[in-house]
């Protein structure tokens, strides 16, 4: 089966970003409709040329099939490929090596693999996993990332409404990459605001997918420039893209997961440029 693709995501500016309705903001920013039964699907982004996918095997695997965008012979020819497990057991075939993911478990697929197919364990039970790509110009061994073998960072507090865990699947001082950034973070029970206080980073792109919201579960993403945010609200599984002048943080109505993935100048996690609450508008 083909990966089902829309039209390339090209962000507005900051100024243009003004003048956006609610609804544009929403189709300007917002990714739906990742995570389909039985489909593999992916979204181009202009935002440091990031991709950002979904895929639900069930009765046949679904293969990673090239598209126009990359300009390229095959999909990897000039791009690398995190994927994150938020579903059911299932594994990856990559060049024909098999890698068996559990929930949360990430898989790093370097630069000239050919061949990617994703399967799951029990087609009444499917993985779903979470694709993000980024163009690469050198090759890096591909890596299984398993959640027991993450060190999680913990950050914010209960009394802040923020107490969260982080864990770097993809990033400089661990599994290699060429600009691909990727992990994902857990809020506690009773802690609902991610990212917060919040910051840019002018030299890289990012993309947040939200999971494991509770049903009929919302997060308020906010997104533009400090000085001038506007909210979009998200649901489980969909993604939000963030140019690298907006900020990127949200306030859920429960607890929930998120997956943060980067492509851009550099691999250090915490170039951040801050943006405190005093700035906020």
């Amino acid at each position: 089966m083909h990966a089902e693709q829309t039209p390339i995501h090209f962000p507005p500016s900051p100024r243009e970003f003004l003048q956006l309705s609610p609804a544009e903001v929403r189709e300007q920013f917002l990714v739906e409709k990742l995570f389909e039964s039985g489909a593999l699907k992916i979204q181009f982004t202009a935002c440091d040329r990031l991709v950002v996918g979904g895929a639900v095997p069930t009765t046949v695997p679904l293969i990673l099939k090239n598209s126009k965008e990359t300009g390229s012979d095959f999909f990897l020819a000039r791009r690398e490929l995190g994927a994150l497990n938020i579903g059911a057991p299932g594994w990856i075939e990559a060049d024909g090596i098999r890698y068996a993911l559990g929930v949360r478990e990430c898989l790093y697929i370097g630069q000239g693999v050919r061949d990617v197919a994703f399967g799951s364990d029990d087609p009444a039970h499917p993985a779903r996993f979470a694709l993000f790509s980024a163009p690469a110009h050198k090759s890096y061994p591909t890596k299984l990332v398993r959640e027991a073998d993450i060190k999680p960072v913990h950050l914010g507090a209960q009394a802040t409404a923020n107490d969260r865990v982080i864990r770097k699947c993809i990033f400089a001082d661990g599994v290699q990459s060429c600009q691909l950034v990727l992990g994902y973070t857990s809020l506690a029970e009773g802690s609902v605001w991610n990212s917060y206080p919040t910051h840019t980073h002018t030299r890289r792109s990012e993309i947040y997918l939200y999971f494991d919201l509770p049903e009929n579960g919302l997060v308020a993403h906010f997104a533009g420039r400090p000085d001038a945010t506007r909210h979009i609200f998200v649901r489980n599984e969909e993604a939000v893209l963030s140019p690298p002048w907006s900020v990127h943080f949200g306030c859920g109505t429960a607890n929930y997961r998120f997956i943060w993935a980067m492509a851009g100048e550099n691999l250090t996690y915490d170039d951040m440029d801050p943006a405190p609450p005093a700035v906020l508008r």
